[in-house]
Parts: structure tokens; sequence; C-alpha cells
């Protein structure tokens, strides 16, 4: 399967302006044959902690955005937003997956970071998503919860890829790097990641989205810029190296 991962400048809380920004690097991706779109966190309004500005209730204004989208190209995306629910204090950072007939799930930040706030004003998720997506199954992170390699292995024998949308610092870059190749080979499994670049909040953002094959070999990887980078992933492969190095076996 062909996925785009969109890695792209954030307009500092103001979804309007992003989902502008963002429509024709879809509609590109949608013509260049991608079947999945992913897109960063909180793409439509930057890692903000004004939850009071920025959160959105269910079916909020981003999943539109994302069902328009799907639904206009006929592929899935899916990127990060803050959505409030009924009868919870804090919203949660939630990544929504869309499909073409505008069917969407979603997945909450298991680990609010911390470092950055996020605990005081998000709540954590309490379960994980993995779907099957035209053959490939796919399970989701956000950011932060690349650093907990437990999460991955508990469902590395049920996936093929694991997408991992992010607003990670450019001081950090190194990290994101290493530990995107270290879940891939510890799994034997696709690493999407998929980062912001620019600025927001005066913290700086320097990309580095790539893809990895279930070896850590690099398939596809971004600069500082705006791009959008393609990589075809294919179950199949993932299942041929599992079979030729069964080390899941010894989990």
């Amino acid at each position: 399967m062909k996925i785009a991962a969109v890695q792209g400048d954030i307009d500092w809380e103001a979804p309007n302006a992003n989902f502008e920004r963002l429509a024709p690097k879809i509609a590109a991706a949608a013509a260049d044959g991608a079947r999945l779109v992913l897109l960063a966190e909180m793409f439509a309004t930057g890692f903000s902690m004004a939850t009071d500005k920025v959160a959105e209730p269910e079916g909020g204004p981003t999943e539109e955005f994302l069902r328009e989208q799907a639904t206009t190209h006929g592929i899935y995306i899916g990127g990060s937003c803050p959505v409030a629910t009924a009868g919870d204090v804090r919203p949660y950072n939630r990544f929504v997956l869309v499909g073409p007939a505008g069917e969407a799930v979603f997945y909450d930040k298991i680990h609010p970071f911390g470092y950055g706030g996020e605990t005081e004003h998000y709540a954590a998720g309490a379960g994980t998503l993995t779907i099957e997506i035209e053959g490939l199954r796919c399970s989701v992170f956000i950011c932060y919860d690349l650093r907990f390699a437990d999460r991955f292995w508990g469902l590395a024998r049920s996936t093929d890829a694991y997408l991992v949308v992010a607003n990670w610092p450019a001081a950090r870059a190194l990290h994101w790097s290493t530990l995107l190749r270290a879940r891939a080979i510890e799994n034997l499994a696709y690493v999407v990641g998929v980062n912001r670049v620019g600025a927001g909040d005066g913290i700086a953002y320097d990309g580095g989205s790539c893809v990895i094959d279930p070896l850590g070999e690099t398939i596809a990887e971004a600069g500082d810029e705006e791009t959008v980078l393609f990589a075809d992933l294919d179950p199949e492969h993932v299942a041929a190296v599992r079979a030729r190095y069964p080390f899941l076996e010894d989990r």
C-alpha cells in the first residue's frame, strides 16, 4: 500500500489556515496514488496547551475536515487534534483516522508529555488502536508514546506498520530518529514517523519525518523543510522478515 506522510509547518492555533495549507498537499498525495495520508500531531493548531481555545467536541471542525478529505479523494487520512468528550474534565490528544466512506476510528494518546505540561491539560488515553487498511495492519501512536517500547511490543504480532504522528522538537531530534529505528528493529515492522517543521510557541521543529523498514533500513526520509514523503508498505515483506528472523518468538 502506498502511504504519504505530510511534513509541514503549522499556523499556531489557526485551524482554518492549516486546513487551507493542507488541502492541496492532500489532493496531490491522493493524485499520486497514496491510499493512506498521515498528518502530524495537532496538525490544525500546533502543540497548544490552551485547551479552552483549541479543544473541539467529537465530530468537530478538524474531524469534519478529515472526513471531507477522505470522502473527496477516496482515501484513508489521519492526524491528531484536541478533542473534548462529554463527562471528561480534560480533553484528549486524539488521533482520528477517517476512511473513504467517512467512517472514523480514533486513538487517545496514552502518554501525555509531562515535561511539556501536557499532563496538566490533557487526559491520558486508556486503549490502543490497530486497524487493517487494505491488507496492512496499522497500529497508531502519538509523539511521546515513542519512548515507551512496551506499548509497541504488546502490539507487535498484530502489526505490520506503526504510525507515529508527532510535534517532536529539534532539540531532541537525535532521540526521534533513534527511537523510530529502534521500534522498527525490535518489532520487525515498518515504522512511519510524521513530524512538523517551523516553530510554535517558541519551540523549533526540524521535521525528520521518515519511513523505516522491518530491518531498520530507511525507505524515505525528509529534511527540515515542508515536503510529502511517499513509501510502499508491503505486509508480505513483514511476514517474510519475521519468518526468516523469528525473534518475536523469544519475547
